[in-house]
């Protein structure tokens, strides 16, 4: 009878399920089945530096707030070492009328290393799905302005990420990517406010209002650092650090058809673009608590500020760059 009951024992503890993995711990990784959500919604200040673009604008210095974001990251478990993966964002600045997805990647994760001392390594390749919007902008008097937040290029995210859990409390982990987009013309820019400028010679000369143009690959480069902490099965934070390497854009030939008599205007307009000198740098600190729920829900509050380096004709320079928000993690 007592042999009986231990087994029984020994049963229900095996039978119960098991706390879910904390989707705040930068290594988390899906099992097999497992499906998971992040949705944050986050709130940004911005205060615009002082480059050229900016100057153009009127805009150097100037506050942009509230800018209303939101991010998704969702996956599931195709097997316990190989994961689907998908990440968007979205962003809306009513104050420089600039409004759409902002990032958007799709792809696998594998783990490729898992030691029996919590050491894991991963290799993952997304494919850059700035393409599914086309990038919007108008010339007007003040400049160049941009109506969203895709570059309309196609791209492949490549990386690794690799740490360890140490004592089942600590985590530390460090990732390093690349990005290849790839160039094309699915762009739209209005160039009507240049008319004005150039006298009429635009309509006169036959071409149109809007044009494409084809803009060149770009390489770019991320790497990060985060720390993350378990207290106990309720509480856990993590910090990290980010730096996103932004290259310069530049266009390669006019995509429109224009009559033959229109290429010296079309130079005037398509040639000082050929290295558009709008990169920049991002250096990305963040700070985290989040707050077990249940197994399968947690919440999350996070902060994050960001200093910058923009190149002289760059739009997304900034004195001041912050935002704070909530996260909601779930795991099936």
């Amino acid at each position: 009878m007592k042999k009986s009951l231990k087994l029984a024992v020994a049963a229900s503890v095996l039978a119960t399920p098991a706390m879910a993995a904390n989707l705040e711990n930068p290594l988390y990784m899906p099992t097999a089945g497992e499906f998971y959500s992040k949705t944050s919604g986050g709130l940004m200040l911005k205060v615009a530096d002082d480059s050229d673009a900016h100057k153009m604008k009127n805009h150097d210095g100037e506050t942009e707030f509230p800018i209303w974001r939101i991010q998704e990251d969702l996956g599931i478990g195709i097997t316990d070492r190989i994961a689907i993966r998908g990440a968007f964002a979205y962003t809306h600045d009513a104050d420089i009328d600039r409004k759409g997805m902002n990032h958007g990647r799709l792809g696998l994760i594998w783990r490729a290393v898992e030691t029996s001392d919590d050491i894991v390594l991963d290799v993952y390749a997304d494919a850059h799905l700035g393409g599914i919007n086309k990038m919007r902008g108008a010339y007007t008097a003040t400049g160049f302005q941009y109506d969203n937040y895709s570059n309309g290029r196609w791209g492949v995210d490549a990386g690794v990420r690799f740490g360890k859990t140490w004592n089942e409390k600590l985590t530390t982990s460090a990732f390093v990517e690349v990005l290849k987009t790839f160039g094309n013309s699915n762009n739209v820019i209005d160039i009507a406010g240049l008319n004005a400028e150039m006298g009429g010679m635009l309509a006169l000369a036959g071409i149109p209002s809007e044009i494409s143009v084809n803009l060149k690959s770009t390489t770019e480069i991320n790497f990060g650092l985060n720390a993350f902490y378990q207290f106990n099965d309720t509480w856990s934070m993590g910090a990290g650090f980010k730096y996103n390497h932004h290259a310069d854009n530049g266009v390669k030939s006019l995509a429109t058809e224009v009559p033959a008599a229109a290429n010296p205007i079309v130079q005037r307009i398509v040639g000082p673009l050929s290295d558009m000198n709008d990169g920049f740098d991002e250096y990305i600190v963040t700070l985290s608590v989040a707050n077990q729920l249940t197994d399968n829900v947690q919440v999350a509050l996070y902060g994050e500020y960001t200093f910058d380096d923009a190149h002289a004709n760059s739009q997304n320079g900034t004195d001041v760059k912050a935002e704070v928000g909530v996260r909601l993690n779930l795991a099936f």
